[in-house]
């Protein structure tokens, strides 16, 4: 049974940091792409970032690109999102998620497990 728990959410003012962890669980991560996504009230759930476990190649959102840096620590289990200069459209519930693909990183389907989520709001 697979599972990811996210933490590191908060309430941060514009310009701020926040570092997101991803602690995964219930089975080898090798061979998955690790992502994160994520919501803001009224929107779909949208991509932001991923990390392949086992080569480390990144992909971003051109949102975020410049401001954000995903990585993993194999040995922990646990993939982080260091978020920087933030701004309040970045305000959303970020997710993180696991594919078995290293094709399409981007679409949300592509993804078959979820964490809960967790909170990030920043204030202008």
């Amino acid at each position: 049974q697979v599972q990811l728990v996210e933490s590191g959410g908060g309430l941060v003012q514009t310009g701020g940091s926040l570092r997101l962890s991803c602690v995964a669980s219930g089975r080898t991560f090798s061979g998955y792409t690790m992502g994160w996504f994520r919501q803001a009230p009224g929107k779909e759930r949208e991509f932001v970032a991923a990390i392949r476990w086992n080569y480390g190649a990144t992909y971003y959102a051109d949102s975020v690109k410049g401001r954000f840096t995903v990585s993993r620590d194999a040995a922990q289990n646990t993939v982080y999102l260091q978020m920087n200069s933030l701004k309040p459209e970045d305000t959303a519930i970020y997710y993180c998620a696991a594919s078995t693909s290293v094709q399409r990183v981007t679409v949300r389907d592509r993804y078959g497990y979820w964490g809960q989520g967790t909170q990030v709001t920043v204030s202008s």
